[in-house]
């Protein structure tokens, strides 16, 4: 029985779709947590502890991370969630400075000084932008 490529096509699309993300530059496996997880601690996770702490070991990578062409966003909140065991979407939900997202006080490693000079501010765009699209990427694995 022939299926004439019919089921080949959605196939290759779905691979295609998958595929169509780069790997992360930054090993978000190996950094250290410890500011996240020493700092926002749950049962009430208070939200300036966590965001703060958040922002803290985050905004260092805010380019990477906003870059959804990649897969940073959702491999560094695959890793955060793993080792605090926090409630899902609880960075999104909480880390909150306006519609442009969090304003990181320093440049990220890969900014440069000219950036600095000029006196712009690096942000990690809407958390929950980069959470959701996490979620949607970890859907079509499935």
């Amino acid at each position: 029985m022939s299926t004439d490529g019919v089921f080949d096509s959605f196939t290759s699309t779905g691979r295609h779709l998958l595929q169509a993300k780069k790997a992360c530059p930054v090993n978000f496996e190996f950094l250290n947590y410890t500011i996240i997880t020493s700092q926002c601690k749950g049962p009430k996770y208070p939200p300036e502890s966590c965001c703060s702490a958040f922002k803290e070991f985050a905004c260092p990578y805010a380019e990477q991370i906003n870059d959804l062409t990649t897969e940073c966003a959702s491999t560094m909140f695959s890793y955060i969630n793993l080792y605090g065991k926090y409630p899902p979407g609880l960075f999104a939900s909480e880390c909150r400075e306006g519609k442009e997202g969090l304003a990181c006080p320093a440049l990220s490693p890969s900014a440069s000084a000219s950036e600095n000079a000029n006196g712009s501010q690096q942000l990690i765009r809407n958390p929950w932008m980069l959470v959701m699209a996490a979620i949607i990427a970890a859907a079509m694995l499935l």
